[in-house]
């Protein structure tokens, strides 16, 4: 079996010395470089993949305006960047984007919501379970909430598949977005969703995905991608071109302690910013939103 470009090599199983381990762990207290178990957590994470070739060139930041997050950042995250979003179910993904426009429009920023899973309404009811006004913010034209199908990125892609033929040009930002709404931010829920028009087509997948990230830089507005991950403590993505192509990456935790479940959050990556590299404790707070707690670490079994 061929293995990937990023796996760690697993040692063959050996006869474990007790005594010989005593004498590391008696050697690493005397240098002070033991690790405590959030490092050791954040240690055993698979390595990112190289950066991508593009400079950013940040002049400006923007703060997300959701309690305790901004303090985890110096500046905030870099204007007109693109930003994973990855967690397991339930972890808060939809709740934090939708908090990201909410915040944004609050502050007279336009947000483009774009939705290839759960329909447009259903999103209005995320924001008014929080006591946020989707509806008001969508007369003021600050908030546009759009549902795309799985049948549109598949034309998409056979369009996208000719013109590398050289048999057809086409422009997806006509497609994708209308050209009286020019958002400042930017959400698609979510990757997970178009990959899966993408079944035994990962050349095509990459194609896409490529050329999507390059349309969210020319918008030059401030974008974040939801990822569906499984098992972030291994893998963030399916194909792993996303965290490549990304500026940032953003992890949200469900961690096991015994038979409960509690919600954490990590800035895992942000190029063209300094930020904290620790796993914050989290709160999904019914009528308030998303509240992170920037001094409390969390470390236990990521699931």
């Amino acid at each position: 079996m061929k293995k990937r470009k990023h796996e760690r090599k697993i040692p063959r199983k050996q006869t474990l010395d007790l005594a010989h381990l005593k004498q590391q762990i008696q050697q690493k207290i005397r240098s002070g470089k033991t690790l405590s178990p959030q490092e050791q957590i954040i240690d055993q994470r698979p390595l990112l993949p190289p950066e991508k070739s593009r400079v950013l060139r940040v002049n400006n930041y923007v703060r997300l305006a959701i309690t305790g997050f901004d303090e985890l950042m110096e500046k905030g995250i870099p204007k007109g960047s693109t930003t994973l979003i990855c967690g397991g179910p339930g972890s808060g993904k939809t709740i934090f984007s939708l908090q990201i426009l909410h915040n944004a429009a609050r502050a007279g920023k336009k947000g483009l919501y774009m939705t290839f899973e759960e329909t447009a309404q259903r999103l209005r009811e995320h924001m008014q379970d929080f006591g946020w006004n989707p509806e008001q913010l969508e007369k003021k034209g600050l908030l546009h909430i759009e549902k795309f199908t799985l049948f549109e990125i598949t034309r998409q892609v056979e369009a996208m598949m000719e013109q590398a033929k050289g048999e057809l040009l086409i422009d997806l930002k006509p497609v994708l977005f209308h050209n009286t709404f020019k958002p400042d931010f930017i959400i698609i829920d979510s990757l997970s969703a178009i990959a899966s028009a993408f079944i035994g087509k990962e050349e095509a997948y990459r194609m896409y995905v490529e050329q999507l990230f390059n349309l969210l830089e020319q918008t030059h507005a401030t974008s974040f991608l939801i990822a569906e991950s499984t098992d972030v403590a291994r893998k963030l993505t399916v194909s792993g071109v996303e965290e490549f192509m990304a500026d940032g990456v953003i992890v949200l935790y469900n961690i096991r302690r015994g038979n409960v479940r509690e919600s954490a959050i990590e800035i895992l990556k942000m190029r063209g910013a300094k930020f904290q590299k620790k796993i914050a404790a989290m709160q999904i707070i019914s009528g308030k939103g998303i509240v992170v707690y920037p001094e409390q670490e969390v470390f236990g079994e990521l699931a």
